[in-house]
């Protein structure tokens, strides 16, 4: 599958956060935060009064406001656009939906082989709700690169057979090991929903693509390797021709660094768990980093979180001299919903003079 034309998007030749995820030079330490749109923020909250997390995703005027909203307040180096993992699954049919304070939940879990093969296919108009937010959002951002996303097919697999969240991932890792055939069925329909959902916002103009594997953490390394790894590395693939940095990130996969490396994207995303020089020597040279501030430590005070925030430039300087490509400073997973925003306006302060 070809990456549709891509004329919208813009030359942002100065951003920093292009230039570490591409190895260049930038002119100041690049920051931006995982979830810095959402709940953290009251003008986030009041607009999201009385509508629905999907409903929210499928309104273009909302998800270019939402995604603007730390743009503004914050000052930070990129834009993530708002969405959510499950967007392209709806889209293309499967009934599902995003319950308040539990998660995505869906209403028929996929665990037979007809399952699988009654899953529908995405086609790009199904989400042109979001291609739309891109272009509103490339007219309004001005130099702040957009990044867009989507969930691992792991991740989403695993909401699918889980029928929502799960703490241990039972069903899953049975699936994988009772039925491998029917897995890699269910890995490989995915993963052309999460190309599709990628390739259109490419098309509409992101600047950069993150894949979020959210749930990898949950697998051994061989696990990882055997029934996740072929697919991650076809998603990055079928988007390399259009050019733009591609950062994989997921929780609690510091044993799984090495091979998450290997799928194929530019910046890997690191939790707080790793330090960044033991990254490096696991993700190997010429890839950029990006992370990895705990965000609790948000809570713990100025000064608490000045330490740590020099402690992970210098862990990230160190990091480049070992051989990776580039820092992008972020949290090590997402902005916790009671997180004060001023500590992170003051906290894209500080990295910038970092």
């Amino acid at each position: 599958m070809a990456v549709m034309s891509t004329y919208t998007r813009r030359r942002l030749t100065d951003a920093p956060f292009l230039a570490a995820a591409t190895g260049a030079t930038p002119s100041r330490r690049p920051v931006w935060f995982m979830r810095q749109a959402g709940r953290s923020l009251p003008e986030y909250r009041e607009l999201r009064a009385g509508i629905g997390m999907l409903e929210s995703c499928f309104d273009p005027e909302l998800v270019c406001e939402i995604t603007m909203q730390p743009i503004r307040r914050h000052g930070v180096d990129a834009a993530i656009l708002f969405s959510d993992i499950v967007v392209p699954l709806k889209a293309a049919g499967i009934d599902l939906d995003i319950v308040p304070g539990v998660g995505p939940v869906v209403a028929s879990p996929v665990r037979t082989h007809d399952d699988v093969r009654a899953l529908p296919r995405l086609r790009p108009e199904e989400v042109h709700a979001v291609t739309e937010g891109v272009r509103l959002l490339t007219d309004a951002l001005g130099q702040t690169p957009l990044i867009g996303f989507a969930g691992a097919p792991f991740t989403l697999a695993s909401y699918l057979v889980e029928g929502g969240p799960s703490k241990h991932h039972e069903r899953t890792k049975a699936m994988m090991h009772a039925d491998p055939k029917t897995w890699h069925e269910l890995l490989g329909a995915l993963t052309d929903i999460t190309i599709v959902f990628l390739q259109a916002q490419l098309a509409a103009g992101v600047d950069a693509v993150q894949l979020f594997d959210s749930w990898a953490g949950a697998l051994s390394l061989a696990d990882y390797r055997t029934f996740v790894l072929p697919h991650s590395e076809r998603v990055f693939a079928e988007i390399a021709d259009a050019g733009v940095p591609r950062i994989h990130f997921g929780v609690g996969t510091g044993e799984l660094l090495g091979a998450m490396g290997e799928a194929g994207a530019d910046v890997v995303g690191v939790d707080w768990r790793v330090p960044l020089t033991e990254a490096v020597r696991r993700v190997g040279a010429g890839k950029a980093l990006q992370g990895n501030l705990d965000p609790a430590i948000l809570f713990a005070g100025p000064e608490a979180v000045e330490a740590e925030a020099r402690r992970i430039a210098r862990e990230a300087d160190q990091a480049i001299t070992m051989g990776a490509a580039g820092h992008i400073f972020n949290l090590g997973h997402g902005v916790l919903p009671e997180t004060d925003p001023g500590v992170l306006t003051a906290l894209v302060e500080l990295v910038h003079e970092l």
